[in-house]
This record gives C-alpha cells, sequence and structure tokens, in this order.
C-alpha cells in the first residue's frame, strides 16, 4: 500500500529507551523582531545572545529541540496569545515571546520521508528540508532529507526505526513515515556557544 502524504515536522513520539515522552517541554526565548517564521515541528538551534532560531536545512550548529509552540502579547491586538507557530518579525507589546521547546536529548521523533526510504537507509544520519509550514495549522512542512545523509555527527537528525503505522510504514516508496533522534543536540555536545 502506499504511503500516505503527510508533512508534519517532527512529532514528538516516546523516549529512546521506549518510555513515554509525556509532553516534556521547556522555556526557551525567541528574539523580538525575529523575522523567520518558526513552526510546530520544527528544529531550532540556541544563539551566542540567548535567544533561539529555527534550523534551516544543511546547519551544522547542533539542535537544542523542537519547536512545540509559543505565547507573546500580540502588538496588533493586544492580546495574549498563545500559537502553533511564532509567525516572524513580531516585537511583543510587554514582555517576552515563549517559546516551547521538546529538548530532551533521549526524545523520539516521529518525521515524515522527502523520498523512498529503504531498510537500509536505517542508523544513517540525516539533515531536514527547509520547506516553511503551513500557516493556517501552524505545522511545520520539513522532512527528513533522504538525499543528504552520512555519518557525520553535525547531521541533525538519525533514523531509528520505521514507524508501525500500516498507512505510512512502507519501505522502498516515498512519505515513510521515520522515527529519528536529534543526532547533534546541543546537550549533547558539551561545547557551548
Amino acid at each position: 500500500m502506499a504511503n500516505q502524504v503527510e508533512k508534519f515536522g517532527l512529532r514528538p513520539y516516546r523516549k529512546l529507551d521506549g518510555t513515554p515522552l509525556v509532553g516534556a517541554q521547556n522555556r526557551y526565548i525567541v528574539k523580538p523582531a525575529y523575522g523567520t517564521a518558526i513552526f510546530q515541528g520544527d528544529l531550532v538551534i540556541p544563539t551566542s545572545t540567548g535567544f533561539i532560531q529555527r534550523h534551516t536545512a544543511g546547519n551544522a550548529a547542533p539542535v537544542v529541540g523542537v519547536f512545540n509552540g509559543c505565547f507573546y502579547n500580540d502588538p496588533t491586538t493586544q492580546k495574549p496569545t498563545f500559537s502553533n507557530h511564532y509567525p516572524g518579525g513580531i516585537t511583543p507589546t510587554q514582555g517576552e515571546i515563549t517559546a516551547f521547546v521538546v529538548d530532551d536529548p533521549d526524545a523520539v521523533f516521529l518525521m515524515d520521508a522527502d523520498a523512498s526510504f529503504a531498510r537500509a537507509d536505517l542508523y544513517a544520519n540525516y539533515s531536514v528540508t527547509n520547506a516553511t509550514g503551513v500557516t493556517q495549522t501552524g505545522i511545520s512542512q520539513v522532512q527528513l532529507d533522504v538525499g543528504a545523509t552520512g555519518t557525520a555527527a553535525t547531521f541533525a537528525v538519525q533514523a531509528i526505526d520505521v514507524s508501525q503505522d500500516p498507512d505510512n510504514n512502507t519501505l522502498g516508496a516515498v512519505n515513510a513515515n521515520i522515527l529519528v533522534r536529534i543526532n547533534n543536540h546541543f546537550y549533547r555536545s558539551g561545547t557551548g556557544i
């Protein structure tokens, strides 16, 4: 059966040891007026100025986690706003842009492959695509970039298993859902900024 086409970035799935992830996430801050949108399911990296920003394809910087929404005081409506995504260019009327990030180094995520994925592709390291998310849903559109692979520690994610979902686990076909862990994790690299 063909895999279903559904792009959703990185979706929290479980911990590396098989236990539930139970929705653990931590607070980070997006720099006011940061111009790039960040969608739920996008990878984020820390900056030397104390903020986070969206990870882009091919970026070798260590990843701190997966963006899971944000809170800010909207400068247009003057209302407190919870959102699946940060739309970019926001300067809150007061306070900060609080981002919620799944940052557990042992977290496992579900991710859609952008090309045919075979059993032999497991355990390799990969980059992610650089697709922009959907503003209506706030959901990321990044996928596992099957063509950008290797053994380098600087690749963003590592494929560790194939989904058990019968609608999305056909190997050798496009859009198989793959379980990944963050390979180049900021809290594992120990390098700091």
